[in-house]
Order: structure tokens, then C-alpha cells, then sequence
């Protein structure tokens, strides 16, 4: 069941624009399963995921055979399209410990509440990074991970909007992302 959290502006992607860019996603994962790409992050059985910009749902299989049935994924977008999307994959592969939010920002998660946050291929089209960071760097756990990579952002761009802030700090970098844990005076 979708959860609709402080929605700033819902996206005017139509609904073919939005099957052609699913459809397009699905060729994508098909050459470069997203699995290789989550197991850099290092999620672990019973973590609490945030995929936020999930769009069609790409991650959400993989998620769950990550975090297996006592983690939680949570998939945020903007799209009503792709709450939709992911509502039906979770009912087709019958993921219970799945909930997806509504929203332009605002999670209505708890403070400190998830291990992992995936930003993936949507920190380019943020209208408020500033707003977003904050919100997540609010409910990630101290020790908890922010995961990040943009095809349409060098590298150098990516980690300068992420720790613009002093939220956040580069931890790591794999070979498709970037991993950022709070800052220490921040926790």
C-alpha cells in the first residue's frame, strides 16, 4: 500500500513515457543485473532499505533477496506511475516486507531508522537536494549507508552535491558507486 508523504510536485511523465522508460530499465537489467551493483553496498539480511526514486522497481528483487524476509525495502517516488509499478511487483513475487511511499522528499520514516539509502540515477533531477539530503541523512542510522551513482553526473560532481552539506562524507567508492556515511558530529 502506497503512503503519500509531503509530495511537492508529481512528475507529468505519461504513461507511455513512463512503459517505454520501464521497458528500457528491464533491457538495462537484463545486461547489467542490479544485483552486481547492490553488492558493493554490502546489504545484509534484515536491513532496512530505502530506495528512493525507485521508478518501475529495478532494485526491489534484488533487494529482497538481499535483506531476505527480515529486512524491510521501502521505495519512494514522485510518480504515481512507479508507486503503482512497484505495488504490482511486490504482489506479483509476493514481498510482504515491502512499503512504498508517495512523496517529492518527506519519507514519514523514523529518525535513525535505515541502514541503506539508494540514490540511484536521480540525484541530477532532485528540484531540492538540499531538502532531500537532510531528510535522509535524518533517518539513516548512524553507521548507516548512503548509496549513490548518476549516469548523467561525473564523479566529481556527484560527491560535491552529496557532502555540500557537511552531512555526509565519501566512505567509499566500487566500481558503479559511492558510498557516504554521516558525518561524525552530525550523529
Amino acid at each position: 500500500m502506497a503512503v503519500k508523504k509531503g509530495v511537492s510536485k508529481v512528475q507529468s511523465t505519461s504513461s507511455l513515457d513512463f512503459r517505454l522508460m520501464s521497458l528500457t530499465y528491464k533491457c538495462r537489467d537484463f545486461l547489467q543485473p542490479r544485483i552486481n551493483i547492490l553488492k558493493e553496498v554490502g546489504i545484509k539480511q534484515g536491513f532496512q532499505v530505502l530506495d528512493y526514486g525507485c521508478g518501475p522497481g529495478s532494485y526491489i528483487r534484488s533487494l529482497a533477496e538481499l535483506v531476505g524476509k527480515s529486512g524491510t525495502i521501502y521505495a519512494l517516488d514522485v510518480n504515481p506511475l512507479a508507486i503503482q509499478a512497484v505495488n504490482s511487483l511486490a504482489s506479483k513475487e509476493g514481498l510482504t516486507n515491502m512499503q512504498t511511499i508517495l512523496s517529492g522528499c518527506q519519507t514519514g520514516l523514523l529518525s535513525n531508522s535505515v541502514d541503506v539509502v539508494l540514490l540511484y540515477d536521480i540525484i541530477h533531477d532532485l528540484d531540492e537536494p538540499h531538502r532531500v539530503l537532510a531528510e535522509l541523512h535524518r533517518i539513516l542510522r548512524p553507521e548507516g549507508i548512503l548509496s549513490v551513482t548518476d549516469h548523467h553526473m561525473k564523479e566529481a560532481e556527484i560527491v560535491s552535491r552529496v557532502i555540500s552539506q557537511g552531512l555526509f562524507k565519501l566512505s567509499a567508492k566500487g566500481k558503479s558507486t559511492y558510498s557516504f556515511s554521516k558525518e561524525a558530529w552530525y550523529k
